[in-house]
């Protein structure tokens, strides 16, 4: 049993599961699960499970195929269209810089109402943390063991809350299986907070690292992507029914920090926090899963890239962390990056479902047609939501 445990800890395909889910669960994702179901009520379910779907058709299309040609996503863009690679990662490599501004602000606010310290230095303390992890000798392992630590913690500290909050349950499986409202946009918008921009990406290319390539490895593979979507969703459930405790008994959650009051009315003092505990979480690990996945793009431009992996990644965090101090949090520049962020799913999963009929790209794989209709519709819901929101 001991050997079994130790076996599941360090499976490269839990590792690529947590980064992902841990990817996806940052300040974002926390923010707009307690805004939606202010919004929606217990509606907001049926939302939940039309977008894990949607993201499961995204997820699945992208590991399988990433896992059997042996390559990353921008090498597959690049044999499908001439081009597109280099469009790719330039789209994944500025987003990723761009909402690590954010994801550091988010860390400092984390620390803030823990320990009371500057926002600023709070965002600082943390990147020194995340450039401490990167330049280590096993980065690999240390990223691995940062995102399952810190991703246990944030779901079992979130379940608590959602407990405490006493959501009435019977209310929110009704509004799951029969909505009295249901928003296309909110189900688009959690599609895209879940494995939108680069976050898909980022379990994908960590089994590559880990060597998980060819047929057949596809049956783990797709396994590894729905645990991973599913995941995320338990968290996002979770953050779901606490905020719908707290709205059912008639809390406000306000426009300031909705997320912090969901913890703060569910729990009192000791639910504030809480709440800093995970948003720091949330931000930290979405901070390293950025870095990682921006990295691994820009290791097929250069192959001194590869070779001094750490150094980069920990550039890329310093540079963060720079430009926050500089200018605080860019609100134009971060809506701007984060419309044409909306346009890299669309993007990379539209030239992976190409390469899926391309035998030089992925040998004898048969791609199944529920799959390759599935990613078509994401593609197709992605590329008008984004599209909406630039225009």
């Amino acid at each position: 049993m001991r050997r079994y445990l130790r076996a599941v800890r360090a499976s490269p395909l839990t590792a690529a599961v947590f980064l992902m889910a841990t990817s996806a669960i940052g300040p974002g994702f926390l923010t707009q699960t307690a805004v939606f179901t202010e919004r929606f009520g217990a509606s907001f379910g049926f939302v939940i499970v039309l977008s894990i779907l949607l993201d499961v058709g995204a997820q699945v299309n992208i590991w399988r195929i990433v896992s059997v040609s042996g390559l990353r996503v921008q090498d597959i863009a690049e044999r499908v269209l001439t081009g597109s690679g280099r469009v790719l990662t330039g789209m994944v490599v500025v987003g990723g810089l761009a909402f690590n501004i954010g994801n550091l602000a988010g860390a400092g606010m984390g620390l803030q109402v823990l320990t009371g310290l500057p926002v600023g230095v709070g965002a600082v303390l943390s990147a020194g943390l995340a450039v401490w992890i990167f330049l280590s000798r096993d980065v690999l392992s240390r990223v691995d063991g940062f995102a399952k630590g810190l991703g246990m913690v944030m779901l079992l500290l979130t379940v608590y809350v959602a407990v405490s909050s006493g959501p009435p349950l019977g209310a929110a499986m009704y509004g799951t299986v029969s909505p009295e409202r249901v928003d296309g946009m909110a189900v688009l918008t959690l599609v895209g907070g879940t494995v939108g921009g680069y976050i898909s990406f980022a379990g994908a290319h960590r089994l590559l690292d880990a060597g998980l390539t060819g047929s057949g490895a596809v049956g783990s593979v797709t396994r590894s992507a729905v645990s991973a979507i599913l995941l995320a969703s338990v968290m996002r459930v979770m953050l779901f029914l606490a905020a719908f405790g707290v709205v059912a008994a008639g809390g406000v959650l306000g426009e300031v920090n909705p997320a912090a009051a969901v913890f703060r009315l569910a729990s009192g003092e000791l639910g504030q926090r809480l709440f800093g505990v995970v948003m720091w979480s949330a931000a930290i690990t979405s901070v390293t899963g950025s870095a990682y996945t921006s990295v691994s793009f820009l290791q097929s431009l250069d192959r001194r890239v590869e070779r001094w992996r750490g150094w980069v990644l920990a550039g890329f965090v310093s540079v963060s962390a720079l430009v926050f101090l500089w200018v605080g949090r860019p609100v134009r520049t971060l809506i701007v990056v984060g419309a044409l962020n909306g346009l890299v799913l669309p993007l990379g999963l539209g030239v992976v479902l190409c390469a899926a009929y391309r035998r030089g790209i992925v040998g004898g794989y048969r791609q199944p047609v529920w799959m390759t209709v599935s990613g078509v519709l994401v593609v197709i819901a992605t590329l008008w939501m984004a599209v909406r929101v630039m225009t």
